[in-house]
């Protein structure tokens, strides 16, 4: 387990990506989420590994970056802050209806972060879709409470972030992570 890496994880459109910048422009160091990479790289070479196309294969490009990115950080010092992590995948296969295949699995037992997990719930008052963001309302919140289940399942603890300002989240996590 790497004690200094910290996941921040929820649904679509709930103010992830946002803290997370947040979070970094205040000297924190992050990982972005390897998801709308992927999407940005196939679509622009006209490849398939997508949400919309093969989901199996997106899954396998996601747990190759996060493995890399998770060995990548292992240098890096003080708190790290991830975008999303491994066990991630997961949740991503089970709102999919899709197999885990155990090799998945078995990484999200492995590789670890710390404990705590901070959760961006879903916000309707913030939700919005763009052309790599295409979920609904309804399957944010749906991956929202898979994300929560996924991660207590592997002995996560959840801690859910406030829906307020991005200042004050930022402000919320900084104090957790400086306990």
């Amino acid at each position: 387990m790497r004690d200094h890496f910290f996941v921040v994880t929820g649904g679509p459109g709930a103010g992830k990506t946002s803290l997370i910048t947040e979070l970094a422009r205040r000297g924190f160091q992050n990982i972005p989420e390897s998801g709308r990479a992927i999407i940005r790289e196939e679509m622009a070479r006209g490849g398939d590994a997508l949400p919309w196309a093969d989901r199996m294969a997106y899954a396998e490009r996601m747990l190759e970056r996060d493995l890399r990115a998770y060995e990548d950080a292992q240098a890096l010092s003080g708190p790290v802050i991830f975008d999303r992590g491994i066990p991630d995948i997961i949740g991503y296969l089970t709102l999919c209806g899709l197999p885990v295949a155990p090799h998945v699995a078995a990484t999200a037992k492995a590789v670890r972060y710390n404990a705590r997990v901070f959760l961006t719930p879903y916000w309707d008052e913030i939700f919005t879709q763009d052309t790599e963001r295409t979920q609904t309302r309804t399957e944010a919140e749906a991956t929202c409470a898979v994300m929560r289940e996924t991660y207590t399942a592997l002995g996560y603890e959840i801690m859910e972030l406030p829906c307020t300002d991005i200042a004050s989240r930022a402000d919320f996590v900084s104090a957790q992570l400086a306990l």
